[in-house]
């Protein structure tokens, strides 16, 4: 059985988890379009950070920043050995029930161009596309999404 609960990513094997998404995204885009946050910031109290497990062990995670009424998608991310079993389309449920429970009526993320099967899944839970938002500027390599809840 797979649980999806709010943790700390300070833990040994979720960290291993971030640094798994990490190499990923640095074989995939150059620096300037990476926009990762790193631990600490996952950490802060305006972020829910969830992980997936399955016997105890980390398979993924995923997080949302609070601002207001709107919150920001960030480190979606599925172990590949884990690929398969469902637990990115629980991750997702997860944060968006959270979410709302908190009031949020507004999710946004940004994601990658090279990441076909991400957009899939962000475009069957009815994200659609947007232009960017917050601190982030145009980038070609930058998809830009947003779901009302």
């Amino acid at each position: 059985m797979i649980i999806v609960s709010r943790e700390t990513p300070h833990r040994d094997d979720v960290v291993a988890l971030i640094h798994q998404s990490d190499a990923l995204m640095t074989s995939l885009y150059p620096a300037e379009s990476n926009h990762l946050v790193g631990l600490d910031a996952l950490a802060a109290p305006d972020v829910h950070f969830f992980v997936a497990r399955e016997n105890g062990v980390a398979l993924g995670c995923g997080a949302f920043r609070l601002d207001g009424d709107c919150a920001e998608m960030k480190r979606v991310f599925v172990d590949p050995r884990a690929r398969g079993k469902g637990i990115a389309r629980l991750i997702m449920e997860h944060l968006e029930a959270e979410a709302a429970k908190h009031g949020v009526t507004l999710l946004q993320l940004e994601t990658g161009i090279k990441q076909p099967e991400a957009i899939a899944l962000y475009r069957k839970f009815g994200y659609v596309e947007r232009g960017p938002f917050g601190a982030y500027k145009p980038d070609p390599l930058s998809l830009f999404m947003e779901k009302r809840l």
